[in-house]
């Protein structure tokens, strides 16, 4: 370019004029570059589904988000850059402790990447944020910089609350599955031994249930099943585990609970049943159950005791007629 350059000028231009005007055009040349460069960075800040941040710890000022605190956040960046308080009070109030203390701790270790926390939108919605962070600090003496990256995982952790879900529950009467409940049972258990509290183990069968699949179907069956497990969860108390073990057996344990208390539940139980009606057809029935309840003794070194001791309560009822609670 620079032979050309002197043709661009008048006959008589001093050949400074020359290197002038090369000057100039390079520096349009890398003013455009840059402008380039910020455009590809813009771009990219705003195609990141992750607010970038940075935050002065000594004055408590938000310094930077990224345009992604706009779309997840639904409040305007200014706010935020005017007062730190702004993302402070977004926070889920029941994670606001962890989040403030989780941040604390990068002072200590220099960088945090394990922090998740609940934050309501400005429309309502509660997200989940990944939120990782460290300090730049380049010497000893300077002001402390948090930088980081918040991540919204909404979608992530409404996936795996689904595949726990699933993993615990019953698909049919969304009541605990059998593994899920002997480990919530045996936790509970644990936890009466070493505090020496009451438990009480209570199991119950449907009487002749064989017999409503045969003459009414199974779908009919089901039905029955559903709102046996609805009859749980509508009679136990909040922190009473309840769950399907079997085929047509459900069982319960009862944290806390004296004998006494845990009959008399178990007594609501066996009415709220019997209350159940069912129609198939013009033909209109119910159903009962039998009950085997037993609490914890001092001999009591395993869960399995108290299933075995319920257990054979259970068939005792079963034996003694049917419909009725039999202490073991």
């Amino acid at each position: 370019m620079a032979k050309n350059i002197p043709s661009l000028l008048p006959g008589n231009a001093p050949p400074e004029a020359a290197q002038t005007l090369l000057a100039l055009l390079h520096a349009q040349g890398e003013v455009a570059r840059l402008s380039e460069r910020e455009q590809l960075y813009s771009s990219l800040l705003d195609s990141v589904n992750a607010v970038l941040w940075a935050f002065d710890w000594e004055n408590r000022q938000v310094l930077y988000v990224s345009p992604a605190y706009e779309r997840i956040f639904g409040r305007p960046a200014s706010l935020v850059l005017a007062d730190f308080n702004e993302w402070r009070d977004s926070i889920y109030p029941d994670d606001l402790e962890y989040a403030e203390r989780s941040l604390a701790q990068v002072l200590v270790t220099g960088a945090v990447e394990d922090r998740e926390y609940r934050i309501i939108t400005a429309n309502g919605q509660v997200r989940w944020l990944s939120d990782k962070c460290y300090i730049n600090q380049q010497r000893e003496g300077d002001r402390v910089i948090v930088v980081g990256i918040a991540e919204d995982i909404t979608e992530k952790k409404q996936l795996e609350g689904e595949l726990q879900r699933l993993a615990t529950t019953d698909v049919l009467t969304q009541s605990s599955n059998r593994r899920h409940f002997f480990e919530c049972a045996q936790q509970a258990f644990d936890s009466a031994r070493e505090d020496g509290t009451p438990l009480a183990f209570l199991l119950l069968d449907i009487d002749d249930f064989k017999q409503i699949n045969d003459s009414y179907g199974h779908q009919e069956g089901d039905q029955v099943l559903q709102r046996i497990a609805d009859s749980g969860k509508a009679v136990l108390r909040r922190g009473d585990l309840f769950g399907r073990i079997g085929g047509e057996e459900f069982a319960a344990v009862f944290p806390g609970c004296n004998a006494q208390v845990a009959e008399q539940i178990a007594e609501r139980l066996q009415r709220e049943i019997q209350r159940l009606s069912f129609s198939h057809g013009e033909q209109v029935y119910g159903v009962t159950v039998s009950q085997g309840l037993t609490g914890l003794t001092d001999e009591d070194e395993s869960l399995d005791s108290l299933f075995a001791r319920a257990d054979a309560a259970m068939y005792q009822a079963k034996r003694q007629g049917k419909n009725q609670i039999v202490r073991g």
